[in-house]
């Protein structure tokens, strides 16, 4: 059992590797019952003695690569990915609420209002239009009056951002790939540290790379 469970665990994550993060992620219906799949037939070798192991990896490797095969055609094909995946539905347009879209999609008013309130929207007439995704989630866009004021419509002066805010030391370690991604080395990064005071990584617990190109440090 020992055995089987170690095989069956390796075979799983080399197979969750490669099925990719949209199947991690359970980004469509498709994705998720595939997810609750594999992991029912991976139960099933570990538990059940009487399953013949063989067979089982037989199994659950075939199930991922139909998985991956009907992953590349919808790449390939807008038709298989509208079939395999669905498409965005259209629940309220312009302000009313599309009743036949509701029907189609099973959703009663109760269920449109909680999914309004995890937007926090409290209010049907607050949205402007409220999109179904594949995924079962949904997306809102706010009528013009209701849309938070961004700094753009006060005219209020933000700064530049030069950065992606990234790790560069992590417990006392240098990331050296984060570094390389925002074209840095790490002669700068000692420099920087010398400036604090620190003359070596090893005293660092933690640091990241802010958006102007300052330095956040988190010492031990």
């Amino acid at each position: 059992m020992i055995l089987r469970t170690t095989i069956t665990f390796f075979a799983l994550l080399t197979l969750a590797r490669l099925l990719g993060e949209k199947q991690l992620g359970h980004l469509t219906f498709f994705d998720y019952v595939t997810g609750i799949t594999i992991g029912s037939i991976a139960a099933e070798i570990v538990v059940r003695r009487d399953t013949p192991f063989f067979n089982g990896i037989i199994s659950l490797i075939w199930w991922a690569i139909l998985a991956i095969l009907i992953s590349y055609l919808s790449l390939k094909s807008s038709k298989a990915r509208i079939m395999m995946d669905g498409q965005p539905k259209i629940i309220i347009k312009q302000g009313k609420i599309m009743r036949e879209t509701l029907k189609s999609t099973r959703l009663n008013l109760d269920d449109l209002c909680m999914m309004l309130r995890e937007k926090d929207i409290f209010s049907i007439q607050d949205v402007h239009y409220a999109i179904l995704e594949p995924d079962g989630k949904i997306s809102v866009l706010r009528k013009e009056f209701k849309q938070p004021a961004t700094k753009g419509d006060l005219h209020i002066p933000t700064p530049i951002f030069t950065y992606l805010p990234s790790e560069i030391i992590s417990d006392g370690k240098i990331v050296k790939k984060n570094l390389k991604e925002l074209n840095l080395d790490e002669t700068w990064l000692h420099q920087e540290l010398q400036k604090k005071g620190i003359h070596s990584a090893d005293e660092v617990f933690y640091a990241e790379v802010q958006s102007d190109g300052s330095l956040f440090i988190d010492k031990y």
